[in-house]
C-alpha cells in the first residue's frame, strides 16, 4: 500500500518539476531576448557610438555582482589577471610601485628579492620618469605597473631619477615571470618553536610547507606557529595537502556541496604525514580567507591544533575557472564547502542583503572531533582571540595610509637608507636615540598635520548644532572644546614613539632584508605570536584547549 502511494505521488510531483524547470528555461529566454533587444535598439539608435566589448562586459560584470564577489567574468583583455589569481604568477619586474603626492610622480615602492628589479639595482624611493619611450611623469600608479608588466623575455629601457643623488639613471630591464614566494619566512623563535609564515595557496605550495616544516624538526622544533594572518587563500587541494602534513591518511578536510552534482567533491588526505604529535598553533586574523580558512578550521574540528588571533573572513564559497569563447573566461560560484565537523563557515548572505552578515544567535552549533563546540556562518573563531594593536591616528598618517597623508616617514626611509650601505641583521636592527630626535625634528620641519577622528566628530557635532539652533547658546563650550581637540604633533610623536618607531623600523628593515626581513623584525614586538609562543610551552594548557568545556 505505502509503495503504492509512494509510485503516485512521485508520479505527481514529477510533472510538476518538469513544468517548473520548463518555465524556468522559458524565463531565462525570454530575460534573454529582452536584453538583446534592448542592446540592439542602443547600438542602433543611442546618440553615440556604442563600443560593444565595454558594453557588454560591463553589463555581464553588472549581473555577476548582484550574485556574489567571487564570482566574476574576465573578458580576453583580463585573461592574465585571472591567471595570475590562480597560479600567483605574473610577467613584469617584480616591485611594487605607489604615487608620491609631495612629488606627484609614481616611485619604486618596494623591489622583492631576487626579481629583476632588485638585480637592476633599483631602490624605494626612484622616481619613474619614463618607460621606453613613453613619458611616465604625468601617469598615475596603475597606468605606470601596467606599463611595467609584459610578456616574459621582453625588454624596455626604464630612466629612473635617485632623489638621494639628484641623478638621472637608464636601466635595461627584461621582464621575467614573476611569482611571489609563498613562504617569505620560516625560522626558529624561542625554545625549540618553529615558525612558518604561509601567504598564499598556489600550485606546489604545499610541497613548500613541508620543506620548511621537515628543516624546522632538523633545526630541534618541538612546536610550531603556523601564520596564516593576511592569507586570502587559493588552492583547495594545496589546503587539503597541507593539513596532510599534520593529519593521518584518510582523513575528510573539506567537502563542496553544490547544485549540480558534478560540483560535489569530498577531500581526503592522501599520504602519510610527516607528524600527528607536535603541538600547533595557528595564527589567523580578519583577512584570513578561502583556503586558509579551510586549512586554520579542518585542522581545530579535528583538534589538531590550537587557533589564535581574531576571527576570520568567513569565505565558505567554492569557484571553478571556465573557459568562455573568444579567450574569455569566468570564475562561478558552485558550491559551499563544509569541514570536518560539518559546518559551512560562510560569514555573509549574499541573496538577502547584499553583504549581511549572518548574525552570532543565527550559527549553528557543530562539534569537534574530541566534543568541543564550534560554530558555523561566522568563519573560524579562534580558541584564544587576541587582539592586534591598534595603530595611532598619528602613525596612521605617517605610513601614507590616509588620504591626506604625506610621504615624511617615506622620506626619512630613503635618506636614512642613502647614508647607511648597511644595517644590523633583521632582528636585531633599532633606530638610535639620535635617529629618532632626527625624524622627529624632521617631522617638525614639514609641518605635518592629521585630521584626527576626534575632530571630524567635532565638525559633525557643529553642524547638528547650527541646524537645530543650538550652537550659539553653546558656543563657549564649543570653542573651548575645540581649543582641547587641537593636537600638537610634537607631543603626539612623543607620545607614540614606540609604535612609529617600530614601523620605520620595518620599512629600513625591508629594504635590506626584504620581506622575510621584515616579518622576521616583526617577530618581536607582535603579541599574537608571543601569546601563541606562551600558549606553546605551557603543555597543560595547550591541552585544556583542546578539551570540551565542562
Amino acid at each position: 500500500m505505502m509503495k503504492r502511494l509512494f509510485v503516485q505521488v512521485l508520479l505527481l510531483c514529477c510533472p510538476l518539476l518538469m513544468t517548473a524547470q520548463g518555465n524556468h528555461n522559458l524565463e531565462v529566454g525570454k530575460q534573454l531576448d529582452i536584453f538583446n533587444s534592448v542592446y540592439k535598439n542602443l547600438d542602433l539608435l543611442y546618440v553615440d557610438t556604442l563600443n560593444p566589448e565595454e558594453n557588454i562586459t560591463a553589463a555581464i560584470k553588472g549581473m555577476l555582482k548582484a550574485l556574489d564577489p567571487f564570482t566574476e567574468y574576465y573578458p580576453e583583455s583580463e585573461s592574465k589577471q585571472l591567471e595570475m589569481m590562480l597560479t600567483g604568477k605574473y610577467a613584469g619586474i617584480g616591485a611594487l610601485v605607489k604615487y608620491h603626492l609631495k612629488r606627484k610622480r609614481v616611485v619604486i615602492d618596494e623591489p622583492y628579492e631576487g626579481n629583476p628589479a632588485a638585480e637592476a639595482g633599483l631602490q624605494k624611493g626612484d622616481i619613474i620618469l619614463s618607460i621606453d619611450d613613453s613619458v611616465m611623469t604625468d601617469k598615475y600608479t596603475n597606468d605606470v605597473s601596467s606599463r611595467l608588466r609584459g610578456d616574459a623575455g621582453t625588454s624596455f629601457v626604464l630612466k629612473i631619477m635617485r632623489p638621494s643623488t639628484g641623478k638621472e639613471m637608464k636601466l635595461k630591464i627584461t621582464r621575467r615571470n614573476i611569482k611571489l614566494p609563498e613562504l617569505p619566512f620560516y625560522g626558529m623563535l624561542d625554545d625549540g618553536v618553529g615558525y612558518i609564515n604561509f601567504n598564499q595557496f598556489t600550485e606546489g605550495s604545499a610541497r613548500e610547507v613541508r620543506r620548511a616544516f621537515v628543516e624546522l624538526k632538523k633545526q630541534g622544533a618541538t612546536s610550531l606557529v603556523f601564520d596564516l594572518r593576511d592569507n586570502g587563500g587559493g588552492s583547495e587541494m594545496e589546503a587539503v595537502d597541507i593539513v596532510n602534513l599534520w593529519v593521518p591518511k584518510g582523513q575528510l578536510v573539506v567537502e563542496n556541496r553544490g547544485k549540480v552534482k558534478q560540483t560535489n567533491r569530498r577531500y581526503e588526505t592522501r599520504l602519510e604525514p610527516v607528524d600527528t604529535i607536535m603541538p600547533i598553533a595557528v595564527l589567523v586574523n580578519e583577512h584570513t580567507a578561502s583556503a586558509s580558512e579551510i586549512t586554520s578550521g579542518s585542522l581545530q574540528d579535528l583538534d589538531r591544533a590550537i587557533v589564535v588571533g581574531t576571527r576570520t573572513y568567513g569565505k565558505g564559497l567554492a569557484q571553478i575557472p571556465l573557459d568562455m569563447p573568444y579567450n574569455s573566461n569566468v570564475k562561478i560560484t558552485t558550491a559551499h564547502y563544509y569541514i570536518p565537523s560539518g559546518r559551512c563557515i560562510q560569514a555573509f548572505n549574499y541573496k538577502r542583503n547584499g553583504n549581511e552578515r549572518v548574525a552570532d544567535s543565527l550559527q549553528a552549533v557543530f562539534h569537534t572531533r574530541g566534543g568541543r563546540e564550534v560554530k558555523a556562518g561566522g568563519g573560524i573563531l579562534p580558541d584564544v582571540v587576541i587582539e592586534k594593536d591598534t595603530l595611532p591616528n598619528i602613525a596612521y598618517y605617517l605610513s601614507g595610509s590616509g588620504i591626506d597623508s604625506t610621504e615624511v616617514a617615506f622620506d626619512y626611509v630613503v635618506d636614512y637608507v642613502a647614508c647607511h650601505p648597511s644595517i644590523a641583521p633583521a632582528k636585531e636592527f633599532r633606530l638610535t636615540d639620535a635617529d629618532w630626535q632626527e625624524f622627529r625634528q624632521r617631522v617638525i620641519d614639514s609641518g605635518f598635520s592629521y585630521d584626527p577622528v576626534s575632530r571630524k566628530q567635532f565638525d559633525e557635532l557643529v553642524k547638528t548644532a547650527k541646524f537645530e539652533g543650538y550652537y550659539e547658546g553653546a558656543r563657549e563650550a564649543f570653542d573651548a572644546l575645540q581649543a582641547k581637540l587641537k593636537h600638537d604633533v610634537a607631543s603626539d610623536l612623543d607620545s607614540h614613539r614606540e609604535i612609529i618607531q617600530q614601523m620605520l623600523e620595518l620599512d629600513i628593515v625591508s629594504v635590506y632584508y626584504y620581506q622575510r626581513g621584515m616579518i622576521e623584525a616583526g617577530l618581536r614586538f607582535d603579541k599574537q605570536v608571543k601569546e601563541a609562543i606562551r600558549l606553546l610551552k605551557d603543555e597543560a594548557e595547550y591541552k585544556k584547549l583542546l578539551q570540551p568545556k565542562r
